[in-house]
């Protein structure tokens, strides 16, 4: 079965609410989903990869789409 993909915008969030927003939506999905989360420069561009990444899941990309906004791209890990 294909992965599908999601989007969560956590631009108005503050760390930690930043990773648990993204954590809860990846649980969500299936293994190999992919999830577009975009995200502030500074502690939430510092912590949110690193954090998902200790948590098993695969950051794919990262890349600065407007002025201080940064969007990851991530793959859900196994379970």
């Amino acid at each position: 079965m294909p992965s599908t993909e999601a989007t969560l915008d956590i631009t108005a969030d503050t760390c930690p609410i930043t990773f648990v927003r993204a954590k809860l939506a990846l649980e969500k999905m299936r293994p190999g989903d992919m999830l577009r989360i975009r995200l502030r420069e500074g502690e939430p561009l510092s912590n949110v990869p690193v954090s998902l990444m200790d948590h098993g899941h695969e950051v794919i990309a990262r890349e600065a789409v407007d002025k201080g906004i940064f969007e990851l791209v991530v793959r859900r890990g196994k379970d």
